[in-house]
């Protein structure tokens, strides 16, 4: 080890150079998900829909930068540089809503999502960039820290280190890299996959009209083979279900049932929208799973949804940045606003409105405020009521 070497040591600089790399995300344990690939498993409408739900209703939230100061209070910053970025975009090619959402279904279907910080030469926060985590290796370098090598698919990588990217995990095994549900619930997702193959082999090859054809006699093996493979040619398939059937020679049609089996397909691919909407907490209603929907209940799934899916994934996202973005021990925290879920309840919103002016926690311009309206001009302010019912000009 040089001078250099051991003065970083000493220091606790971590160093770019791959000689401490200890162990690879891809290798089997260490991130590596069984089962079916993120993008074998999206093949199943319900793991595609859970993840759309939960990826585009965080990206479709306000984020919020606040600073609090001495006594706590929190201060709205629209100037600050992250506020900007989530108003004009991540980058060139990206806005604020396209990012979060690849970020946010590059976690929940791998595990991990992973985008490298954009700073000027003075340091400030001008952006992010989305990076698919399959174009990342992970390494432990000898500080206990991270660093992440990144393809850009032309043979090159790059290695950044921890504070120079947002890493966004699910649950890990180890404390470092995250493991996606669906290879934790690996056999759950492999019999919903082996329901939906059955399925489309049924519909592909089931014949309509669907029996046996009864000979007289005994047909040569070549006979056998022809009348197999006419039948397959004008009666096989879906686009074929009700055709004519022409029998000859004494033949007869004698028609059968569908199989227990095949009648339990339908109710066993129900279940299996069930099982993954657990793996991802999303309730059915959210995926249009609406079997056994009420009234009543469908008011609540949003509601249910926002505060046990949404909420503690906007939480670590939050976490996050706090982690990586802002400098650390500093004012400024990230907020993803998930109120604005209630604008879909105007009856709700505004009734909650209501009792906010009258128990005093908000005024009326406030909540105009809260509505996306400017206050009114002071001259145009409505009249009060106090609380014997008489009006204050």
């Amino acid at each position: 080890m040089g001078l250099i070497d051991r003065v970083a040591g000493w220091a606790g600089f971590e160093r770019r150079d791959r000689g401490d790399q200890s162990w690879s995300a891809l290798a089997p344990g260490l991130g590596y998900h069984a089962g079916l690939s993120a993008r074998a498993a999206e093949n199943l409408s319900t793991v595609l829909a859970c993840t759309n739900a939960i990826a585009t209703a965080l990206a479709y939230v306000p984020p919020l930068v606040y600073r609090r100061d001495g006594e706590g209070n929190r201060i709205e910053l629209p100037t600050h540089p992250m506020a900007k970025i989530a108003r004009t975009g991540v980058n060139d090619q990206m806005s604020w809503p396209d990012f979060l959402e690849h970020f946010v279904a590059s976690t929940l279907l791998t595990g991990n999502g992973l985008a490298v910080i954009l700073r000027n030469g003075n340091g400030q926060l001008v952006g992010f960039r989305y990076v698919p985590w399959g174009m990342v290796t992970v390494a432990e370098l000898s500080s206990g820290r991270l660093a992440y090598d990144v393809s850009d698919g032309r043979g090159n990588t790059r290695r950044y280190l921890e504070g120079e990217v947002l890493h966004l995990r699910d649950r890990t095994d180890d404390g470092k890299i995250g493991r996606s549900r669906l290879s934790r619930a690996a056999e759950t997702v492999a019999s919903v996959q082996a329901a939906s193959s059955h399925a489309s082999a049924f519909l592909a090859n089931g014949a309509s009209p669907s029996g046996v054809i009864e000979v007289a006699g005994t047909l040569t093996p070549a006979q056998r083979a022809s009348l197999r493979t006419s039948f397959q040619e004008r009666h096989a398939g879906v686009g074929k279900a009700g055709s004519t059937l022409i029998l000859d020679g004494g033949m007869k049609w004698n028609a059968s049932q569908i199989s227990p089996e095949d009648a339990e397909l339908l109710e066993t691919r129900k279940f299996g929208v069930i099982e993954l909407c657990r793996l991802f907490q999303v309730p059915p209603p959210i995926v249009q799973a609406y079997e056994n929907n009420t009234f009543t209940n469908a008011a609540q799934a949003g509601l249910w949804f926002a505060t046990f899916c949404l909420a503690p994934w906007a939480r670590k996202i939050e976490a996050e940045f706090a982690r990586s973005v802002f400098p650390s021990g500093g004012p400024y925290e990230l907020e993803l606003d998930l109120s604005g879920f209630l604008r879909g309840d105007p009856e709700t919103r505004w009734n909650a409105h209501k009792i906010a002016i009258e128990a005093g926690v908000l005024d009326p311009d406030e909540v105009r405020q809260i509505e996306g309206w400017n206050p009114r001009p002071a001259g145009q302010r409505p009249a009060r009521a106090n609380a014997g019912g008489q009006t204050n000009g």
